[in-house]
């Protein structure tokens, strides 16, 4: 596989393999290894959230409801008196 970076994008990755004492493609493929690990934990936190709400073991909420609560619970603690 061949991957093309801007110049601006490849000064970055040789300054960071320096700093590291790594090489350049070692650095890329470190990074791009652990970005497609943490890609595939959210892949499978958002599956298991999705089987969570098919399976009925959680109630889906309404963002709207949920956002009008939070404001009311932040106005609440606004204007509520400080103790001294």
């Amino acid at each position: 596989m061949e991957v093309h970076f801007t110049p601006e994008l490849e000064e970055k990755l040789t300054e960071l393999a320096v700093q590291a004492g790594l090489g350049t493609d070692e650095l890329v493929h470190d990074v791009v290894a652990g970005y497609v690990e943490e890609l595939a934990d959210v892949r499978r936190m958002l599956d298991g959230r999705y089987d969570d709400l098919e399976n009925g073991r959680v109630k889906a909420i309404d963002g709207e409801t949920f956002f009008e609560d939070l404001r009311r619970r932040e106005d609440e603690l606004l204007t509520k008196p400080q103790p001294q």
